[in-house]
């Protein structure tokens, strides 16, 4: 019985079961120190307290994840700005697409040439053509409206002339083909003779524009141009040939009858053009051969084509003496009617020089007459002297001719000399041809 109470009895150095050990350790533990040191701050109440965010110290993970909400911010506001432009260019871009598919239903009609006279606003222009009148007209979008200025050549619908493009070559084309790219093979050495026209027109022309400081040093102006006149093929554009092939200078070659166009204002119009190309490329030597195309007299004319005529004749006029300077442009006329061209036209200060070309005397006749056969094989029974001392009046293309024409008879029986009998044959050929090449009385 004592060993059965004694059992059930709980004594205080008996072990508590089931966890007794741990809550003795529990209460022993070191409480944890407090979160902060000071003051208790008492909490604020009210509006601004609600409002008031708690301080926040940033740690690493705090700012990497606000540079991502940056950058998807950046991102967020370039979204809405490319979102915004476009909306805002939509309505250009109809405007453009509207435009263009105008200009695709006429493509492969013809578009009108004209020019830009004066710029209205950012859409509108004024512009004329040159077979009507002024027009007040649309600038389509696509256009490029920086390179638009007044006097360029654009392209206009063919019937609400709207501007639908622009011409980019600033340089009329058939000015452009008035520039000589090649030299010409011919110098001082081919020209028979003509010794004091070669004076002339080396003083006149070239010395001008090697040495300009021996004018100024004389205290002169150099002549501004000089003509030569002449019977038909004294060589005149032959010595324009050889003035081309020694000069470095820019060299425009035109015929009178080139600058006779069809429409009112365009024969002025390519002679304005013409010497604008000069001035930009001078020093520059320009040759008009056959002047008297549009340089005869005035008269009274009673129709559209003569008076478009003596407007061309007067803008050439103004340009060789006008209110601008001409400087490094030098001009040469050519023609064999001096008598019918106008007095305004070969006064001193337009053509200061003039240098005639006589048919050639004997002296220059057996020059011309060596260089043309110096090439040729001849035979041993040829006397050139008796063609030299002929009283015949010989220009220097008929001797050209002659020799041409000897050679070619030559050839034709095969023969690799040229006799005294093929030059007599083609001598009288040749004055048989200029002499109208038909006999008197022959068809009565």
């Amino acid at each position: 019985m004592g060993q059965g109470q004694s059992g059930g009895l709980n004594r205080p150095g008996d072990r508590k079961p089931d966890g007794g050990d741990n809550k003795e350790k529990k209460k022993f533990e070191r409480a944890a120190p407090p979160s902060r040191v000071g003051r208790k701050q008492r909490k604020q109440k009210g509006p601004e307290a609600a409002a008031r965010l708690p301080p926040v110290t940033p740690l690493t993970k705090c700012k990497l994840r606000l540079l991502k909400l940056e950058r998807i911010k950046d991102y967020l506001l370039m979204e809405e700005e490319f979102v915004a432009n476009q909306e805002r260019l939509k309505p250009q871009e109809e405007k453009a697409e509207e435009d263009q598919s105008r200009v695709d239903d006429i493509r492969g009609s013809p578009m009108n040439v004209g020019n830009l006279e004066e710029l209205v606003d950012e859409n509108h222009a004024i512009v004329s053509s040159s077979v009507g009148p002024e027009y007040y007209v649309g600038i389509l979008s696509f256009v490029d409206k920086d390179q638009l200025e007044p006097g360029c050549s654009i392209l206009m619908h063919n019937k609400v002339l709207s501007v639908v493009g622009l011409l980019q070559d600033e340089v009329d084309p058939m000015v452009s083909v008035m520039k000589v790219e090649k030299a010409p093979l011919e110098s001082y050495a081919d020209i028979g003779g003509l010794d004091a026209q070669i004076q002339e027109i080396k003083e006149a022309v070239e010395l001008p524009l090697t040495h300009p400081e021996l004018y100024e040093d004389i205290g002169i102006k150099p002549p501004k141009g000089v003509i030569l006149y002449g019977e038909p093929g004294t060589g005149k554009t032959l010595l324009a040939k050889a003035v081309a092939n020694s000069t470095s200078a820019t060299f425009l070659r035109v015929v009178g009858s080139e600058l006779i166009q069809k429409y009112l204002g365009d024969g002025p119009k390519l002679v304005r053009e013409l010497f604008r190309v000069a001035d930009d490329l001078s020093p520059s030597i320009v040759f008009i051969d056959e002047i008297d195309a549009v340089g005869t007299k005035r008269y009274d004319a009673h129709s559209g084509g003569e008076r478009e005529i003596q407007r061309t004749m007067l803008e050439l006029l103004n340009q060789l003496d006008g209110f601008d300077s001409r400087g490094d442009v030098k001009v040469i006329l050519a023609t064999n009617r001096i008598e019918s061209l106008d007095p305004a036209l070969l006064r001193p200060g337009r053509i200061d020089r003039k240098i005639e070309f006589p048919l050639p005397d004997i002296k220059t006749r057996r020059r011309i007459f060596q260089i043309h056969t110096s090439r040729m094989t001849l035979a041993e029974d040829v006397n050139l002297e008796e063609f030299v001392m002929t009283k015949d009046e010989f220009s220097g293309a008929d001797i050209k001719a002659i020799c041409t024409e000897a050679g070619l008879l030559a050839l034709r029986e095969r023969r690799m000399k040229v006799t005294h009998a093929d030059f007599k044959k083609a001598k009288e050929k040749v004055m048989f041809k200029k002499k109208e090449g038909v006999p008197e009385g022959l068809y009565l």
